[in-house]
């Protein structure tokens, strides 16, 4: 298999038939050898029947998995790659807003020595103050802090090889972050200008509470993209920058009190500095109890983060 599409679906009964006609064209066109995986995520109006439909129309490309109840969008993805075949991974969003005709330009791109082609909705068609500017500020954010610089990490509409998309799992809201993820192993990234469509049918999922939780994500993947592997570096630095701030604040207090006999214990400067030594030791002792979890880390458990209902297309 050349090419899998995964496509997110959750209450898009109107888009569906419009997307199923937009990716047979758009795919015909390339000659390769693809898949659909459409991954329904509890909707609860008609797009499952309609989903069915379309494996039942079309069993050569399209494959359906039903989640049980809505696990959100990360979780959809992690199982359309769980089940895709593709060489490929192509992600797109199913309420037509970004264009299957703009795959060929993104497969291109990959053929150019890429391992990854992100989307970038330059004029989105969202609403500006609850929607764009607060995802500039979070792009902007996410760019600085992991050092992946890209304009649009919202956009879904991206392509993969598929070997960059092994060795990590997602979970919560952490879909947004795989090129920060990809970028950790090595993989050469960069971006393209994409069409992005007003919403014909339906109503977005997303809010400003989403920037809330991009910022809160944005913490976990720091820490396990710098900091899995030698946690010892985080807390340990931490501690010893704290002690070294507690033994500052302690030689000035002996300094003052040997010169200008102005008494130790009787300043507040003595217990912050008491303070600062214990949180230190405590936060040192903390990093290398992390070095021990570390080594039980890494999907030791390997629980899903999502069951699935039924499968069409699919074989076990």
């Amino acid at each position: 298999m050349n090419l899998s599409l995964i496509v997110p679906v959750y209450n898009e009964q109107d888009n569906l038939p419009l997307l199923f006609e937009s990716i047979k064209e758009s795919m015909d066109s390339l000659g390769k050898t693809w898949e659909v995986i459409y991954v329904d995520d509890g909707s609860r109006d008609n797009s499952l029947p309609v989903l069915s439909a379309q494996a039942e129309k079309d069993p050569e490309h399209s494959r359906v998995i039903s989640f049980r109840r809505n696990f959100g969008q990360t979780a959809a993805i992690a199982a359309g790659l769980d089940y895709s075949q593709g060489e490929i991974v192509v992600l797109l969003d199913a309420d037509l807003q970004n264009d299957p005709r703009d795959i060929p330009m993104l497969l291109q791109k990959l053929d150019e020595g890429y391992d990854l082609v992100s989307g970038w909705r330059k004029q989105r068609k969202d609403n500006a103050i609850t929607r764009n500017f607060p995802s500039m500020l979070a792009n902007r954010l996410i760019s600085w802090v992991t050092g992946v610089q890209l304009h649009d990490y919202g956009c879904t509409l991206k392509a993969y090889r598929r070997p960059v998309l092994e060795g990590f799992r997602l979970y919560g809201e952490m879909h947004r972050f795989i090129p920060v993820f990809a970028n950790s192993v090595g993989a050469r990234i960069t971006e393209v200008v994409v069409n992005h469509q007003p919403r014909r049918f339906g109503k977005t999922k997303y809010g400003l509470e989403r920037t809330v939780k991009v910022i809160l994500d944005l913490f976990t993947v720091k820490f396990l993209v710098s900091y899995s592997s030698k946690p010892i570096y985080l807390f340990g630095g931490t501690g010893m920058g704290l002690m070294v701030i507690s033994a500052f604040i302690m030689l000035y207090l002996m300094i003052r009190r040997l010169f200008f006999l102005v008494s130790v214990t009787g300043s507040p400067l003595f217990q912050t500095s008491v303070m600062f030594f214990i949180l230190g030791f405590q936060s040192m002792l903390m990093g290398l109890i992390a070095e021990l979890l570390v080594r039980t880390y890494h999907e030791s458990q390997r629980k899903p983060t999502y069951t699935v209902r039924t499968r069409i297309n699919i074989d076990d």
